[in-house]
């Protein structure tokens, strides 16, 4: 199956309502989940408070709430973020031991080149959506990355 059907049946399924698809096809078989998105809880400083009633929280019951969470949450980066089009794994150069595409402080216009995903022993090249500063890189060398996460901030 070619990288342009996966991503189709990706783009299908987050889109749609379904959470699952597994298709087969010849000998090979794809299987697509989607999880629901979370928002990662952010590092506390003070333990958390139990219910004033002293009892022991239920399962399945969530202590926080969405609201507290998202208060907590650190902001994201401001600027324009530049998304991993495939799952992958993250390259910041061309091979080991070469200086990377970019840096944080790089200056970048649209069409350049900031880093490698190989999904598949292929090797892709991610290119910058729009010029400007490199304020953040979100990945380390050698991370698998997922479909939409983000990799970089350009300021």
């Amino acid at each position: 199956m070619d990288l342009r059907k996966l991503k189709t049946l990706i783009d299908l399924v987050s889109e749609s309502g379904i959470s699952e698809l597994e298709i087969t096809e010849g000998e090979g078989k794809v299987r697509i989940v989607k999880h629901p998105v979370f928002a990662a809880p952010a590092p506390m400083s003070a333990p958390m408070m139990m219910p004033a009633s002293g009892a022991a929280p239920q399962p399945g019951v969530p202590v926080a709430t969405a609201a507290a969470v998202a208060e907590t949450a650190p902001a994201g980066p401001t600027g324009h973020v530049v998304k991993s089009p495939m799952v992958g794994t993250f390259y910041r150069s061309a091979q080991p031991g070469a200086d990377p595409f970019v840096s944080v402080g790089s200056t970048i216009n649209e069409g350049d080149t900031l880093c490698l995903i190989e999904a598949m022993k292929l090797l892709n090249e991610i290119e910058a959506d729009k010029g400007g500063t490199i304020k953040a890189i979100l990945v380390e060398n050698g991370q698998p990355v997922e479909y939409g996460q983000p990799l970089f901030v350009i300021e």
